[in-house]
């Protein structure tokens, strides 16, 4: 076969591809991925799901340094930073092909290590939603690889319970690892948890 033509069933089957994940995701769909952003970027961010095989497929091309996807089988709704897309996309292909937990983990950290994906930005943000109250349902969340409560002067007391009743505070998790991140629970708003007493 000419590689002209290689080029072009390559071309047709990645179209194809791209079209049946667009079909999965209506319309409101896609304006709901973004729901987890500060309003000022959800207008500008890019939308993307993955195929079967773990490949990025664009949903809605964006703008500006943010990219969400669509709710997942898991009931999470995720954003995240540009700058994470070759660690995500990883994650995903490892995923296809049946990796997860612990060697899921292990496989993400040896592909750090080896330069082959870009370590997480200190100090960047991620976005989530969830839509039901047994979960904090919207959450930001700042990546702080190795940093320290001490450090940072963050406290790290849990503040689950009081996020699911709609008045959770900033709080520091898996601190001193490559994990470490600040939790903050975003109240008052229409995607947020219900304020009880």
């Amino acid at each position: 076969m000419k590689p002209t033509n290689l080029l072009k069933l390559v071309t047709i089957f990645s179209f194809f591809t791209a079209m049946s994940a667009n079909a999965q995701f209506s319309a409101e769909d896609i304006e709901r991925a973004v729901l987890p952003l500060p309003e000022e970027l959800r207008a500008d961010a890019t939308v993307f799901t993955y195929d079967e095989s773990g490949e990025r497929v664009v949903l809605r091309a964006g703008t500006n340094h943010v990219e969400c996807q669509p709710k997942n089988a898991d009931g999470f709704t995720r954003c995240s930073p540009a700058s994470a897309s070759q660690r995500a996309d990883f994650t995903a292909r490892m995923t296809a092909q049946g990796l997860s937990g612990d060697e899921l983990q292990a496989a993400v950290s040896d592909a750090e290590i080896d330069g082959l994906i870009p370590s997480p930005e200190f100090g960047s943000l991620r976005y989530r939603l969830y839509e039901e109250g047994d979960r904090i349902q919207l959450l930001w969340v700042v990546t702080l690889p190795n940093a320290t409560s001490e450090d940072l002067g963050m406290p790290t007391g849990s503040q689950r319970d009081s996020s699911l009743a709609g008045m959770g505070l900033p709080w520091m998790m898996r601190e001193g690892t490559p994990n470490a991140h600040l939790m903050i629970p975003i109240n008052a708003t229409e995607l947020s948890n219900p304020i009880t007493h």
